[in-house]
């Protein structure tokens, strides 16, 4: 049976602020009420408003300004990128993809992933990893964990390859609309189940692509960790100077 995980308070309120940033309530260069502010108004503790703030300062939504205090900055500006590997593992055919399923389950959600997700460590998701393939060659293992009350009434839990990318699978069962994704770039050494998979020998790096896609309240609705061979990418962006 799988059971529906409420996410931590601090993330519950930095999806409030969040919001309230979106509805213009916290307009953009607008300062944000103080930590004693938040903690009176929603009742929380003060290490939870100052999670909830560092949380929405990570993913860009406010900024601190020395003398000033925190402002707003408004939706993350999104940046144009020539290697779009999530939106890859948001809309891949599994069914026409060169490669296979390796394996789909439950599993312990790793602690990059719960953080993502919103989840305590002790929580299981859903791991759907596919090997991915070109001209005969491992090129990356992508592995995409959902949490338990995205995968009833779906065929995420199958087996079997999908017939469609995962986010017209999800939109069309679930109602959900997916909205933004944020990409972490890393790299680590891979274990040894991985190395296999990938065919790497021992020592040889990989890049780890972190996928996070939200729906418009910057809610996660799957986290995809796709690893690369570190010595076969480049990468390169594009960006303005303001």
């Amino acid at each position: 049976m799988a059971y529906e995980v409420e996410a931590p308070k601090y993330v519950r309120l930095a999806q409030t602020i969040q919001r309230r940033i979106e509805d213009g309530t916290y307009a953009p260069g607008a300062r944000v009420p103080s930590e004693n502010q938040l903690v009176q108004a929603f009742g929380m503790s003060r290490p939870t408003v100052v999670r909830a703030l560092e949380l929405l300062k990570r993913d860009g939504w406010l900024e601190s300004r020395q003398g000033y205090g925190t402002i707003v900055r408004g939706r993350p500006a999104v940046v144009e990128s020539k290697d779009r590997r999530g939106l890859d593992a948001l809309t891949r055919d599994e069914s026409q993809t060169h490669g296979r399923l390796v394996d789909v389950g439950e599993v312990a959600v790793p602690p990059r992933v719960a953080s993502a997700l919103g989840l305590p460590k002790s929580a299981k998701v859903l791991r759907r990893r596919l090997l991915v393939e070109e001209g005969g060659e491992v090129v990356e293992l992508v592995s995409s964990y959902f949490p338990a009350g995205l995968v009833d009434g779906t065929d995420l839990a199958s087996g079997d390859a999908l017939a469609s990318g995962v986010r017209e699978h999800l939109e069309t069962r679930k109602k959900v609309r997916f909205d933004h994704v944020t990409e972490r770039v890393s790299a680590r050494l891979p274990d040894a189940a991985e190395a296999g998979l990938l065919g790497l020998p021992d020592g040889v790096p990989v890049l780890s692509v972190l996928v996070i896609a939200c729906d418009a309240s910057g809610q996660a609705l799957q986290v995809s960790d796709v690893l690369l061979p570190a010595d076969g990418q480049e990468l390169e962006d594009t960006y303005r100077l303001n």
